[in-house]
């Protein structure tokens, strides 16, 4: 009886190394040879260069990711995406990419009153690596805005609720 316990254990051990290295196996042969880069964007209905209770996230906004070389610049790497009905873009990368520097640019808006890229926040940087700590394979990017042509109605509420001046949006846009 003795024997047979014995040898249960073994096969149960064998069985939990089997489990935990197949399982390993598949997690670095199979799910890490991509990354995500996934981001949102919106439309600044407020013309407040950030998120407010009154933003509207974009359908079909398309996105831009560029990985550069540090020495030269030169581009090693690049994908467009295209946002779904909640605004956000999910972009599959091959490889890493902890050598380079990496962008999400706006590239189109499919809004012609929400069309105008915000100085200074038409891209955001992501490191994309799977040797940086994250467990997760998805890179999370700072949400990219687009500029409605006039303020909508309750903005300027908005804005004194977050203790803001309403002087604080954009000026609109004087292109015609």
């Amino acid at each position: 009886m003795a024997e047979f316990f014995r040898s249960l254990s073994t096969a149960a051990i064998a069985f939990l190394l089997l489990f935990f290295f197949s399982s390993h196996f598949v997690k670095y042969s199979c799910a890490e040879k991509y990354l995500f880069v996934q981001g949102k964007v919106y439309c600044d209905t407020c013309r407040a260069a950030f998120e407010t209770e009154l933003t509207e996230y974009i359908d079909g906004a398309m996105v831009k990711l560029e990985c550069r070389d540090i020495e030269g610049g030169h581009i090693t790497y690049s994908l467009e995406g295209v946002t779904n009905s909640t605004g956000v873009y999910r972009l599959p990368v091959q490889g890493d990419h902890a050598e380079e520097i990496c962008e999400v640019f706006l590239v189109k808006s499919p809004l012609p009153d929400c069309s105008e890229i915000l100085k200074g926040g038409a891209s955001a940087r992501v490191q994309i690596t799977s040797d940086d700590g994250v467990a997760d394979n998805t890179r999370y990017v700072n949400s990219l805005g687009f500029l409605k042509t006039k303020a909508i109605d309750g903005c300027v509420n908005t804005l004194l609720e977050m203790d803001l001046p309403p002087e604080a949006m954009v000026p609109e846009s004087t292109k015609n």
